[in-house]
């Protein structure tokens, strides 16, 4: 037992629509092939013709000093350093060592070969063309303004700087420094890899534009966590350019990180150096006073009791120097609320009273050894002083001199042999699924905006008969080829029906007369319209072929091109159009001087003749209604083939004189709502629509494995 499709359908509409779906991508495989090809192409062309960017890198190390240097204590702790990674990154990345490098390498000067636009670029690399040339130095008035460098014909050495519009602006010499006569332009370059005449671009940017190049092509991350280990990437075109600007950049890190730990450092030195020749000074000044103090007064002694004091105050003096210098340091890393610095001033404060109370007793003692205890504290103390002073330099320039930073380069820049980009074999497979999607999306939105009718049930659904429905020939698409632009000779060449019998569209064509003669049974005569909703459809092609069936069947046939306005049926009849329909109707010929023989036995044909200008009213004349009369009196069954319904009103005058009268719609052209319309036209005028006529059926796999109507191929060979 079988299983209506059109059943199965209903009761599986998932399977229907999977297999629908998969019968759109076989119906449209060779576009999807074609389009995901081209992208393929166009994928590989993009990847040969692109620029390849290169990579260099560097590896720096930053070490975390928690301690200074443990040999000099506490001076040591003043110069320690902590720094965190992502610290040392925003340091890199800024305008202060990236600004060195684009002085250094001249980054504010862009130059670059002219080349053809967008893929004179990636030709010229193709062919190994390396054209280059190095420029030191470049100023010009206008830093917006794009030049053009172009290499002598005769000397290889020389050039000429030229103005976008080829103006010459100055004449050059490789090594030398060319000037303008207005000195708005300067230029020095020392280097020429190129052939004579070649042109180069080169323009100037600013300082910040150039950084901004650098940081956005410049790319640090630490290796590991917290590691300290960063590693510096660059990007560009350049193999050498990109090596010269990482090495330049870590270089610059480097000498800046050593320069910050021991500015500390020099800053100290340079102020206790300043101070030195004071303090010198001042204790000079005061042995003097001492010397001459003794030799006035005969070489004083103390007594034991003013050495003692003298000792006590000199270590308090010390004491108090050490602290002043102590309080200088703490200043610059704490507060006065700081616990550290409450203790210092709590101390100084104990050590000022303690010198009170001395002084105080010192004023007990004989004049001469007051004055020579005085003289011999300002002595003792500023040598104290002045030997502190020469201890600290020496700490400081041990300090400096040990100072190498917490940096360390570790691999110096060096460029990848292969580029990173473009990513060739990525690009094509992209391009090839983007091909593939983009041909699927295609033809599945060409499918859902397709509303051109396939389903003959669908024709039916408007109650409407399918009486046939007619497959594509390839015979007769190579037939209307060969006769483009040609005169036919005979139907041979023209029509299907004669040329090549057994094609399959003439085998519908059998089964539609099989139709017709049941159909017209009851019919008011033998005259049959045909006609469709629009233009390009094939109506004449089924009129001409149709009547050959008939008349093969040994009946008398007529068929008449009733569409005066654009009508060719004569091309497929192999005849003249004129004189025609039209030279009848207008009153220049009679009825037997229009009939021409095509040339089948039994078939007479009646061409449109000249183009009226007024082809509805020329149908409206009686004398149209006496040819169809004549007609149906001579000839077994007459053909009208008319104009598109939708287009003109022709064919409602026409099929008031005819009896039967056919739709002709073309597979995936007409949709179902356009052939309703067309049917309630006709309706409208009184006329009755017999059946429908599907032209131009093409088998499709989207057809087949949804469920939907198809056709089979059963057909003869004709034996010659």
């Amino acid at each position: 037992m079988s299983i209506n499709p059109s059943l199965q359908s209903k009761n599986n509409p998932d399977e229907i629509e999977l297999g629908k779906i998969f019968g759109i991508l076989i119906d449209n495989r060779w576009s999807i092939i074609a389009i995901t090809l081209i992208f393929c192409v166009a994928g590989i062309l993009y990847a040969m013709l692109s620029t390849p960017i290169y990579k260099a890198d560097a590896l720096i190390q930053v070490e975390t000093k928690s301690s200074g240097l443990p040999s000099l204590g506490e001076m040591g702790e003043l110069f320690s350093t902590e720094s965190s990674s992502t610290t040392e990154v925003e340091i890199i990345k800024s305008r202060m060592i990236l600004g060195e490098t684009v002085d250094k390498l001249n980054l504010t000067t862009v130059v670059s070969p002219k080349f053809m636009p967008i893929i004179g670029k990636g030709i010229s690399r193709l062919k190994g063309d390396s054209s280059y040339i190095e420029v030191s130095y470049f100023e010009m008035e206008n830093s917006k303004e794009n030049l053009l460098i172009r290499i002598d014909e005769n000397n290889i050495n020389k050039f000429q700087l030229l103005s976008e519009d080829g103006t010459k602006i100055l004449e050059g010499e490789v090594g030398k420094l060319a000037k303008s006569n207005d000195e708005n332009f300067n230029i020095l370059i020392t280097k020429i890899d190129a052939s004579e005449g070649d042109l180069f671009k080169i323009s100037k940017r600013s300082k910040l534009d150039a950084i901004q190049y650098l940081q956005s092509n410049l790319l640090i991350t630490e290796r590991g966590k917290q590691t300290g280990i960063l590693q510096l990437t660059f990007t560009g075109e350049n193999k050498s350019e990109i090596e010269n600007i990482l090495n330049d950049i870590s270089n610059n890190y480097f000498i800046q990180n050593v320069e910050r730990n021991s500015e500390e450092a020099e800053n100290s030195l340079q102020f206790l150096s300043n101070h030195l020749p004071d303090i010198k000074a001042q204790l000079t000044n005061a042995e003097d006073v001492l010397n001459q103090f003794r030799q006035d007064n005969e070489s004083i002694d103390l007594g034991l009791e003013a050495k003692s004091t003298l000792d006590v105050m000199v270590k308090l003096e010390s004491q108090l120097n050490e602290l002043t210098f102590k309080e200088s340091e703490i200043s610059q890393r704490f507060t006065k609320e700081h616990p550290a610095y409450v203790s210092l001033l709590d101390k100084r404060k104990t050590l000022l009273h303690e010198r009170e109370r001395l002084n105080r007793q010192i004023q007990r003692l004989p004049k001469t050894q007051r004055e020579i205890l005085r003289m011999t504290r300002d002595v003792e103390v500023n040598q104290q002083i002045y030997l502190q002073l020469l201890s600290k330099v020496q700490e400081l320039n041990i300090v400096k001199a040990s100072t190498v930073g917490n940096v360390r380069i570790l691999d110096s820049a060096q460029a990848h042999s292969a580029p990173v980009e473009p990513r060739k074999p990525l690009i094509v497979v992209l391009a090839l699924i983007i091909g593939a999607i983009t041909s699927i999306g295609v033809a599945f939105l060409r499918a859902a905006f397709n509303r051109g009718v396939e389903n003959p049930d669908e024709i039916e659904a408007i109650g409407l008969p399918v009486y046939a429905s007619i497959p594509m020939s390839d015979w007769q698409v190579e037939l209307e080829k060969k006769q483009k632009g040609k005169k036919a000779l005979n139907v041979n060449d023209t029509l299907l029906a004669i040329s090549n019998p057994a094609d399959l569209s003439i085998e519908a064509l059998r089964s539609l007369r099989t139709s017709l003669h049941f159909a017209m049974m009851e019919a008011k005569n033998n005259v049959l319209m045909i006609s469709g909703p629009s233009p390009g459809i094939g109506k004449s092609f089924v009129s001409a072929n149709m009547a050959a069936v008939i008349a093969k069947s040994g009946q008398k046939v007529l068929v008449i091109d009733a569409d005066m306005r654009k009508g060719r049926m004569e091309k497929q009849m192999a005849v003249e159009a004129k004189p025609g329909l039209s030279s009848y109707l207008s009153g220049q010929l009679s009825i037997e001087q229009l009939i021409k023989k095509p040339g089948v036995e039994g078939m007479d044909f009646i061409g449109r003749g000249d183009v009226p200008p007024n082809p509805s009213e020329l149908l409206m004349h009686p004398r149209f209604k006496q040819l169809m009369d004549w007609a149906s009196e001579n000839y077994d069954l007459v053909i009208v083939d008319t104009p598109p319904i939708l287009a003109v009103t022709d064919p409602a005058i026409v099929g008031a004189h005819a009896g039967t009268t056919l739709i002709v719609g073309r597979f995936g052209q007409n949709a179902v709502k356009e052939i309703d319309i067309a049917k309630q036209r006709f309706e409208q005028n009184g006329i009755e629509v017999k059946g429908f006529i599907l032209n131009a059926v093409v088998r499709k796999a989207s057809s087949y494995y949804g469920g939907n109507y198809g056709y089979y191929n059963y057909s003869y060979s004709e034996s010659k």
